[in-house]
């Protein structure tokens, strides 16, 4: 018995000592969540460094054209009764998915304020570029049973860059998209048009088209654990009325989701739905989600606001549930062994980490096309200037 105990206390030794070491590259990354269960890592607030636009035709402007206004309904009891299906298929113009942006929009913003950054460019050598979608991903691995993720990384004078890449499950799923889920996938986007106004103090008009194209997005500075991070995501509205008018504290998710009548469907929603919303909303420092419930026939019957902060709630004594610190424990976790496996400077030099459910995270690595994301007017522009001269993070990055 003692030297069973004693040998169980030297592996723990042995363990702790082994991840004190300088770590060595890993091959694989578990995901199981019990292993990601200590206490809630550090991340900084999230401040906003500007903002950027895409218009109707996709194309970029560095400007807040595209920002729109929170205005909801006066509440009354019979609910808003906004039908989601109005000017479907007619009213709508959806993005072409075939096109894939990678992080083209945030690298121009990146160009064009890269001297500008608080510390200085050197602020960008060892920290982390990338959408916000894709750190929702990172964040909901844990939990996630069916979708899988591809994120190709790169990294150039000192900045690792991650892309989300499709997945061939994925790519399978979007072109063979039925009917119903393109329609639901309107639906949300129409939902917005009744919630939001071009101008602040002026009223929605739902009778225009619905374009996907055009977007409002923010980017942000923030730092997980040890890990800087500089990252955009699409912002839906600011609230003109909200105590802080400074972003993201103004800023309002919308979102729609279905009627649900039975504790088991709100018990499901809470596990499921909420979790990517929470991943979402607290990355970008986004304080409310505003939820509007559908009926079967389409029409907004209800709207409910959930304060990101509130959402783990819901689940903190469901244990089937999910933990925020698991989340973000996982998530930092990830971009350490990614910045640990990336070790080689060269912007063509592809790691792709792989992850299906059930499974570890896996790598490989490849050169050039297919993979390969930073483009050359990018890589140009950037080597054209002096290179960036690693700086040591200070207490406040």
């Amino acid at each position: 018995m003692d030297r069973r105990e004693n040998k169980r206390r030297a592996e723990r030794v042995d363990g702790a000592e082994r991840r004190n070491k300088l770590p060595s590259p890993a091959s694989s990354l578990p995901t199981d969540p019990a292993l990601y269960s200590g206490p809630f890592p550090f991340y900084r607030r999230p401040s906003e460094l500007g903002c950027f636009s895409l218009d109707a035709q996709r194309q970029y402007h560095g400007d807040a054209q595209a920002l729109r206004y929170y205005s909801p309904p006066p509440t009354n009891d019979q609910g808003p009764n906004f039908d989601l299906r109005d000017g479907y298929p007619d009213r709508y113009q959806p993005r072409d998915e075939e096109v894939q942006e990678r992080l083209d929009h945030l690298l121009r913003w990146l160009l064009d304020h890269r001297g500008k950054l608080e510390g200085g460019p050197g602020w960008l050598a060892g920290a982390i570029v990338t959408w916000r979608g894709h750190l929702t991903k990172l964040l909901t691995t844990p939990y996630e049973q069916q979708e899988g993720w591809q994120l190709a990384a790169s990294r150039f004078q000192g900045t690792l860059y991650l892309s989300e890449v499709e997945t061939p499950a994925a790519r399978a799923q979007r072109l063979a998209r039925p009917p119903l889920l393109r329609e639901l996938m309107y639906m949300g986007y129409k939902f917005e048009q009744y919630m939001c106004a071009d101008k602040p103090g002026s009223s929605p008009d739902p009778s225009g088209e619905v374009n996907t194209n055009v977007a409002f997005c923010s980017v942000l500075r923030s730092r997980l654990g040890s890990h800087r991070l500089l990252f955009s995501g699409e912002v839906d509205c600011t609230d003109p009325r909200a105590a802080s008018t400074q972003p993201p504290a103004c800023y309002v998710e919308l979102k729609t989701s279905k009627e649900m009548h039975r504790p088991g469907h709100w018990r499901s929603f809470y596990r499921h739905k909420l979790l990517k919303w929470w991943a979402q909303s607290f990355l970008l420092g986004v304080p409310n989600v505003v939820a509007g419930f559908r009926n079967p026939e389409g029409f907004v019957c209800s709207l409910k606001t959930f304060p990101t902060m509130e959402m783990f709630e819901y689940v903190r004594n469901d244990r089937d549930g999910w933990n925020p610190s698991v989340c973000m424990n996982f998530c930092a976790a990830f971009l350490s062994f990614a910045q640990n496996t990336v070790v080689q400077d060269d912007p063509r030099l592809v790691h792709l980490f792989s992850w299906e459910p059930g499974s570890p995270v896996t790598v490989s690595k490849h050169r050039d096309a297919p993979y390969a994301f930073l483009p050359m007017w990018y890589v140009e522009a950037v080597t054209r200037d002096l290179p960036l001269a690693p700086k040591t993070p200070s207490p406040k990055d």
